[in-house]
């Protein structure tokens, strides 16, 4: 198990690797010179060409490549150009926001997807199916700014039970508010995070769902389901304990998957509820042309993907004994 885990972080090297390059590549043919977007409209070409050469966007690409992967090998990721501040500093301050974000909206995919998967398998061709199946359709149709939009519209200028937009407290520091007697932090902490939340989890939620229903029909045709059955063992047992944790395997498969998702979506979502996390920032950097910041948030979000999936797969073992990991 350790040589697994060890061989799998190694691969992160050239995988992180490929995605700098390929970042790299794309944002050479992006319109737009971050020089002008900085200086604005009224500067002359000697000025913008001056600022270039500061920055050293004149360089040669691979002289500009190389200069990065040098950079990186000594754990820095650059300044970013309008911030002037360090790549790793800005990326850091919003990370922890959007990974509550991703975090919560998969906790709430994986509970909503799982449970209605179940339900629909063991009563096939009910009500319950339909209305789940609906759902998961509804759930994978909608985009996820206009249900975004419709919660907002609904929730917070209708209702005006959960406010709009905004961040409250980082959850750690609300979790211990309240446990210091201040529970009204965690409860303006959740509120905020809420609408956000459910937005980015349901197009996941539906898939869960049909996914999960798929394979908990296949199991329950299954031989040793029904030799379960024939021992007298209880309905609940029998779905919980052996349907379902065969069923399992696939679904951990998309929910590593789906973070990954979780993790593009949240641009979007954090957007339209002005969300402080690595995806209302990754618009603004691709607005005003900030090359370092863009490459520092694509490789922050392809090494926690990567991590998770590490993670998906060390789960298998636990799942399925058979699965040796080595």
């Amino acid at each position: 198990m350790l040589a697994y885990i060890v061989r799998r972080l190694l691969l992160l090297i050239p995988m992180a690797a490929g995605m700098v390059i390929v970042t790299f590549g794309l944002l050479l043919l992006i319109p737009g010179d971050p020089a002008s977007v900085l200086l604005g409209q009224e500067a002359s070409a000697e000025a913008i060409n001056n600022l270039r050469n500061a920055l050293g966007l004149n360089d040669p690409w691979y002289v500009r490549l190389g200069s990065y992967f040098a950079r990186l090998l000594q754990g820095d990721m650059g300044r970013s150009i309008f911030q002037n501040q360090a790549v790793s500093e800005i990326v850091a301050g919003r990370l922890g926001a959007t990974i509550e974000l991703a975090v919560l909206a998969l906790i709430l995919a994986c509970l909503v997807g799982i449970s209605l998967g179940v339900l629909a398998a063991t009563r096939q061709g009910s009500i319950v199916d339909t209305v789940s199946m609906i759902f998961a359709q509804l759930g994978v149709s909608m985009p996820v700014y206009w249900l975004g939009l419709l919660l907002m519209l609904l929730f917070a200028v209708t209702l005006g039970w959960l406010p709009a937009i905004g961040r409250g407290a980082p959850f750690p520091e609300a979790l211990w508010a309240a446990l210091t007697g201040r529970p009204q932090v965690l409860i303006d902490s959740f509120a905020h995070i809420l609408l956000p939340a459910v937005a980015l989890a349901a197009n996941s939620a539906a898939i869960i769902s049909r996914l999960v229903r798929t394979a908990m029909l296949e199991v329950l045709r299954e031989d040793f389901v029904r030799t379960a059955y024939a021992k007298g063992l209880r309905r609940q047992r029998v779905i919980l304990r052996h349907a379902f944790r065969n069923a399992l395997l696939p679904v951990l498969s998309v929910v590593g998957l789906r973070f990954g998702a979780l993790l593009g979506g949240a641009v979007l979502t954090e957007t339209i509820f002005a969300w402080p996390g690595l995806g209302q920032l990754t618009i603004t950097a691709i607005s005003q042309r900030d090359l370092p910041l863009i490459q520092g948030i694509v490789l922050t979000f392809a090494i926690i993907f990567a991590l998770v999936n590490l993670v998906v797969d060390l789960l298998y073992a636990v799942v399925d004994p058979r699965i040796r990991l080595g």
